[in-house]
């Protein structure tokens, strides 16, 4: 199940960093990364939820300081490359690519979804 888990990451190793995949859940009552989740499409992404409204870029915002604090870079580091009005969204992480992706195999396996 691991094995199969590692291949269904949501996320890309480049040389500067990594790109996350997420589904967002605006007014999610806190701030927190629920783990992964398999689309219906065969996808996986990271599955985020966050206290602020989806209005005026609220919620990305806290996604991106979510993310940030999670993977302890700086909220410079955590861009949205895709995605700014869909629950789907494409976040890039610059810094040690090997060390983010540890940081969120770490994060995620705490959070086992059904």
């Amino acid at each position: 199940m691991v094995a199969k888990e590692a291949s269904r990451e949501p996320w890309r190793y480049s040389t500067s960093g990594i790109s996350i995949a997420l589904r967002v859940t605006p007014r999610g009552g806190r701030d927190d990364i629920d783990g992964i989740e398999q689309l219906s499409d065969g996808r996986s992404v990271l599955k985020v939820r966050v206290r602020a409204i989806a209005d005026g870029g609220e919620a990305n915002k806290a996604v991106l300081v979510l993310l940030a604090k999670s993977l302890g870079v700086p909220k410079s580091s955590v861009k949205l490359l895709s995605g700014a009005t869909s629950r789907l969204k494409q976040i890039a992480v610059d810094g040690d690519p090997a060390r983010l992706g540890e940081t969120l195999r770490q994060l995620t396996s705490a959070k086992s979804t059904d």
